[in-house]
């Protein structure tokens, strides 16, 4: 989840004209009911001060029906204040904007703005506190008709109102706006940079958010990091996102919930395990501010076991949350689905069922993937009907995806092709994606040629369209096909997706590319794969060269497997890790067979456990076998 500001962007309202306050006799009174006022934290007791105001002749006073106002709606009682605001005899414009405000913190933009017309037909002129209150959660539009009448009354350069507007032409997506504004803004707050921080982390602009962060000067607080952080874990760059958060700690700034959630997604994302239980410790350590292990955090410490293949951990965090809800079963019985527990993930679905917690559409979007990665084809039916019948749940676009990929792999192609056709709503390209993959992985030339060509006539066809049908050619020998897509790939200006592969030793993360020299140690990277070569040869390994689909000769083939991504990251584990510590990689597309072999293999000579995570689900290597079974 993006992270969120608090509402700064409108200042506290000025106290209401002092001409209207009542005789010095009763100032002590006054005085007493404001700071109760003020105090309150429920409408009974609101109600009881509203009573004695009525009975002690102060239901007129000015700044007690202020306050009142906004007491009312702040404790979720919008309909009070409004019925307070109408009794109000001649509101001013702290009256006014106070309602105004009332309704934009409701997120009830329409009737603020028309209690805004109402207040310029009774001849009252708003003050800064209105416009601030007005632009709070405005979309484009009204922003800009805000504008006009913040230059028509000489506000423009009050820096709550500014930021006010910044934030905005942001939101509305106006980045030429908000940035003119802002770079003209006279003063610049900490709220002021932090709106138009957030503006672009929110749209991905991530180059031009860091180099305002890091000019901002002055102390950050933990809301200017968090944007930053979390704008980097929601936009795709994880090393960053841990980058930045060590930074953050070195310069003593006291992390906090938003913060280990974006740091936690991040591990999980670059299967960064160290750096995911040093945050678990973090919580679990009561001087760092009691954080503590609450249901958001715990289930994202659950997600980011599971995304990094230690399942043990995870379910020790999982059964220690209090008031589990939905989002921490799925993301355990997720968690067991991608790492090939099928039956685990079932049984926990049984028991998430059995002590009342509803699933949701993401639960069933688990199961099915538990299936799909098992063979499990008539559980996966079952499942599918269950979600319609039992639970009265339509199924999206991603459960017919989960089934159509668990009847392809399992070489039930007309009946998966038929599941498609059938589908009442629009099918995504991850579906004919993954129909397609099982016409390659089944070499259903014909099928797959009939999906390929659909998608490029309907200009429906991705990357891995192209590159899937190209496979499809190359795999029969069909070199002239292969080429033409390669072709029309290039000519369309579509690009293959490299394959990467990232482990994590000592906290920081290594990242490689198939045939990788960039990397500091890449020397005594490549001795290690001549030392591999040797043990697998000894071992009666042959290269599986079927699966190099270029028109090369053999050799040449058995030289670019050796250099697969994962490969490097497996020698470089091997060279930076004491003896019989797990290794854990993370490819970024499905593992190859022959890497796969390769895994297996190097867990039995050398005694390592190796846990891999690619694009689909875990493999985890233990003495020469694989918890997918071969099933991938």
């Amino acid at each position: 989840m993006m992270a969120t500001t608090p509402n700064f962007t409108t200042p506290p309202p000025p106290p209401p004209s002092a001409t209207a306050a009542p005789p010095s006799t009763h100032s002590s009174q006054v005085n007493t009911l404001a700071l109760l006022i003020d105090k309150s934290k429920s409408k009974n007791h609101l109600l009881q001060i509203h009573a004695t105001l009525i009975r002690r002749g102060f239901d007129d006073h000015t700044i007690l029906n202020f306050k009142l106002q906004r007491r009312y709606s702040a404790v979720g009682h919008l309909h009070y204040s409004v019925t307070l605001f109408n009794q109000t005899r001649n509101p001013d414009v702290f009256t006014w904007s106070s309602i105004i405000h009332a309704h934009t913190q409701s997120n009830l933009n329409d009737e603020a703005l028309s209690y805004y017309i109402q207040m310029l037909t009774n001849h009252v002129q708003p003050n800064a506190f209105t416009f601030s209150s007005l632009l709070n959660g405005t979309t484009l539009q009204p922003t800009k008709a805000i504008h006009c009448h913040v230059v028509k009354f000489g506000l423009g350069f009050d820096t709550y109102v500014a930021t006010g507007l910044v934030d905005g032409y942001a939101r509305g997506g106006d980045f030429v706006s908000a940035e003119k504004l802002f770079d003209e803004m006279p003063e610049k707050s900490l709220v002021s940079y932090t709106t138009m921080l957030t503006c672009y982390a929110k749209h991905g602009k991530l180059c031009e958010a860091r180099m305002l962060f890091d000019e901002m000067e002055g102390n950050k607080d933990v809301v200017v990091w968090n944007v930053m952080i979390d704008g980097y874990a929601q936009n795709g760059f994880p090393k960053e996102c841990l980058l930045l958060f060590r930074r953050m700690l070195v310069e003593k700034v006291r992390p906090d919930v938003i913060t280990l959630l974006a740091v936690l997604s991040s591990c999980g994302q670059v299967g960064a395990l160290e750096s995911g239980r040093w945050v678990h410790s973090y919580v679990k350590n009561e001087k760092n501010g009691g954080v503590g292990v609450e249901v958001r955090v715990g289930t994202a410490l659950v997600d980011m076991y599971c995304k990094c293949g230690s399942l043990e951990d995870a379910r020790k965090v999982f059964d220690k949350i209090d008031g589990k809800d939905v989002v921490a079963w799925n993301s355990m019985i997720m968690g067991y689905a991608v790492n090939g527990f099928s039956e685990e993930a079932l049984k926990l679905f049984y028991e998430m069922c059995s002590v009342g917690v509803k699933p949701s559409y993401v639960t069933f979007i688990a199961l099915l993937t538990a299936c799909g990665h098992s063979g499990l084809v008539a559980k996966g039916w079952e499942v599918f009907n269950m979600m319609k019948n039992e639970y009265e749940m339509e199924p999206r676009v991603e459960h017919f995806g989960c089934m159509v990929s668990l009847l392809g792999r399992a070489g039930r192609l007309q009946e998966a092709y038929d599941l498609v056709r059938s589908m009442k709503i629009e099918p995504d390209p991850m579906i004919w994606g993954a129909l397609l993959w099982a016409c390659r992985l089944h070499n259903n030339i014909s099928l797959g040629e009939e999906i390929a060509e659909f998608l490029l006539s309907n200009d429906l066809a991705s990357s891995g369209t192209y590159v899937l049908l190209s496979n499809i050619y190359a795999a029969i020998g069909n070199w002239v096909g292969a080429a033409k897509v390669r072709a029309l790939m290039k000519d369309s200006g579509v690009e293959k997706e490299p394959g990467c592969s990232t482990i994590e030793v000592n906290n920081r993360i290594h990242e490689f590319i198939a045939g990788d020299l960039k990397h500091s140690k890449s020397k005594d990277i490549y001795l290690m794969l001549e030392e591999m070569n040797s043990w697998l040869k000894g071992n009666g390994y042959t290269p599986k060269t079927d699966i190099v689909l270029h028109d090369i000769g053999k050799e040449q083939k058995e030289l670019s497997l050796e250099v697969h991504s994962e490969k490097l990251a497996l020698a470089f584990g091997l060279i930076s890790t004491r003896p019989g510590t797990t290794i854990k990689i993370v490819k970024n597309l499905r593992v190859c067979l022959d890497c796969h072999d390769v895994m297996n293999m190097i867990s039995r000579i050398t005694g390592r456990r190796i846990v891999m995570r690619d694009r689909n689900r875990f493999h985890h290597f233990d003495n020469g076998s694989c918890s997918c079974g071969d099933y991938w």
